[in-house]
């Protein structure tokens, strides 16, 4: 019964009217695949005053098949359940409430339609899962590492989406929607990683730089100190340096500090020079007071 009351009305004529009830009811067969049906006969000639007319006025076959529908609804009447949950009367009335300003919101409303209405709030929930998640990353981070954490975090989106979207074949534009959110919010994140990483690695490139200024105006310049203190600049920036801008300080930390080496060992050479100088000098006037004659 079900299925001829849904069945296509031929269109040869290409009747716009009868394509608008025949997409109704491709509509219909889809949210309704598990539908049963139950048939009354006329309740009385007189249609117009039905509802003026009391039990015995109509007819007694009908009377009969009402009651026994009446049965038939209780013995397979079920709890509305929406996203898990069962639904008591006030909730029910804001379910169908839902559904009337879905069927509003189109001339024609199809399942598709009615589907985007129903899974908006769910969507919504589903972005703010992957926000959470993301947000919960302290940056900066590797960018390969990033990436993992946005992949796991999108497929755990999807999936509670997944678990509680409505309908089975009209879902995949909400899928879309949740998707290219998901792809503008990791930009953000992106960007954000970006920042961390270049304010992170431009701190410890200052501190360095400042420390390699320092051990070139040493009194006493030591070419071991110096050592130390560029290997531990190297190790600390190394280790401490991490994100998208970690390859572009590198390249300027190999610089700076090629240059700070090569001014340091130029200085120090210079200093031991003079020294060198400086100390023969000494010597040989102190050789000359011990070679004077003594009368």
């Amino acid at each position: 019964m079900v299925d001829e009351a849904l069945r296509h009305v031929p269109n040869h004529d290409g009747d716009k009217n009868i394509d608008q009830v025949n997409q109704i009811r491709d509509s219909l067969a889809i949210m309704g695949d598990n539908s049963t049906a139950f048939s009354l006969p006329q309740p009385h000639l007189q249609r117009t005053k039905l509802c003026d007319l009391k039990d015995g006025e109509l007819d007694q076959s009908y009377v009969q098949k009402r009651e026994q529908l009446k049965e038939v609804v209780k013995s397979v009447i079920r709890p509305k359940i929406v996203q898990g949950k069962s639904l008591n009367g006030n909730e029910f009335v804001s379910f169908l409430e839902k559904i009337l300003e879905a069927l509003n919101k189109v001339e024609i409303p199809s399942t598709g339609s009615l589907v985007e209405v129903f899974n908006k709030k769910i969507l919504e929930g589903c972005l703010k899962l992957y926000e959470d998640s993301m947000t919960k990353v302290i940056l900066p981070i590797h960018e390969e590492s990033l990436q993992s954490i946005h992949e796991a975090s999108r497929a755990e989106s999807l999936k509670s989406f997944d678990e509680q979207h409505f309908g089975r074949h009209h879902a995949k534009k909400s899928v879309e929607t949740l998707d290219e959110d998901i792809e503008k919010m990791f930009k953000n994140f992106v960007m954000a990683n970006q920042y961390q990483s270049s304010k992170l690695c431009e701190a410890l490139y200052t501190k360095c730089e400042d420390q390699m200024d320092q051990l070139q105006v040493l009194r006493l310049p030591s070419m071991a100190k110096f050592n130390a203190g560029f290997l531990q600049c190297n190790q600390s920036f190394g280790k401490e340096c991490v994100g998208p801008s970690k390859t572009i300080y590198e390249q300027r930390m190999v610089k700076m500090m090629g240059k700070s080496k090569s001014s340091f060992i130029k200085e120090y050479n210079h200093r031991l020079f003079n020294w060198l100088v400086a100390f023969s000098l000494v010597m040989v006037i102190v050789g000359q007071s011990y070679s004077k004659p003594i009368f």
